[in-house]
């Protein structure tokens, strides 16, 4: 029996076999009958992007995510960026338009969504963020776009990485970026939005034993900050929960991860992703998946 072509769409990361990105679109295929198939990449290597860009275009693959550690790895390989994906030279949703790769980042207004009902608490605010990756940029370019706040702290690893990083990609005096170590704890105090823009927190990729960006047993959250934890798996991360019982304000990586899937799901499709339905599914997912996992406080 003849049926229709299926159109390839896919994942590229390192060691993301537990992303929830394949339920996300393949549910929206589903309830649309779209004839459409998500899949994982998994990429070992940064020298092996070139060939599977290039295979992408050769076998007609419609279009891929990009995530941990790539997104600014994949830039040099495409044939044109969205103004999005320019203005922080990452790129989290690639588009195959007939051979032609085209880079887009939909983190930027995705990361931006559910912040939107409190732009007045972050409006002329200082804001601080953990990371110094694809989705730290993201965040500072949305914050820009949306919200203006008075500062930008950004706590690193590596402060000479992401120093080069920022000058590379960061260029409004309006808007400062300040770079400091993350273990420079006290200065999120002040911070009226706590980011987390790193994977610490999630199943699988606890680091040295952490599973959480900030000491939990320290008291440095407060009751009028907004924790926003990228981290969607769990929905629950430790740090929302020790978020929680301070009183302060939180936002799960699900509400990010659900709005730049939206988002990068038009781009492929060309039609609106049924949201709702989506998010019913995905939560369901995740409640059956829910692990046994304590906060270390």
């Amino acid at each position: 029996m003849i049926t229709e072509r299926v159109r390839i769409l896919g994942l590229i990361g390192r060691e993301v076999d537990y992303s929830y990105s394949p339920l996300i679109h393949n549910t929206a295929f589903g309830i649309l009958g779209t004839p459409y198939y998500y899949t994982v990449f998994n990429i070992e290597d940064q020298s092996l992007i070139p060939d599977a860009l290039r295979g992408a275009k050769a076998l007609g693959i419609r279009g891929f995510n990009v995530t941990i550690p790539y997104k600014k790895e994949v830039v040099p390989f495409l044939d044109e960026l969205s103004q999005e994906a320019k203005s922080i030279k990452a790129v989290n949703t690639i588009v195959n338009e007939h051979g032609k790769l085209i880079g887009h980042n939909t983190d930027i207004a995705g990361f931006a969504s559910p912040l939107l009902p409190y732009k007045e608490r972050i409006t002329g605010k200082h804001v601080c963020i953990f990371g110094g990756g694809g989705a730290a940029l993201a965040a500072i370019e949305a914050f820009k776009r949306f919200f203006m706040p008075k500062e930008i702290v950004l706590f690193v690893r590596d402060l000479e990485k992401a120093r080069n990083i920022v000058d590379e990609t960061w260029h409004d005096p309006a808007l400062p970026v300040t770079i400091v170590r993350s273990d420079d704890m006290e200065k999120i105090r002040g911070c009226s939005v706590i980011v987390n823009a790193t994977p610490i927190g999630t199943i699988g990729r606890e680091q040295g034993g952490m599973t959480s960006i900030i000491p939990l047993d320290q008291e440095l959250i407060s009751s009028d900050q907004i924790v926003y934890d990228m981290v969607y798996n769990p929905v629950d991360t430790p740090l929302l929960q020790t978020a929680e019982r301070t009183g302060a304000k939180t936002i799960s990586g699900v509400e990010m991860l659900i709005g730049q899937a939206e988002r990068s799901f038009t781009l492929w499709t060309g039609m609106e992703m049924p949201v709702t339905a989506v998010r019913t599914a995905l939560l369901h997912e995740m409640h059956n998946n829910k692990p046994d996992y304590q906060p270390h406080t």
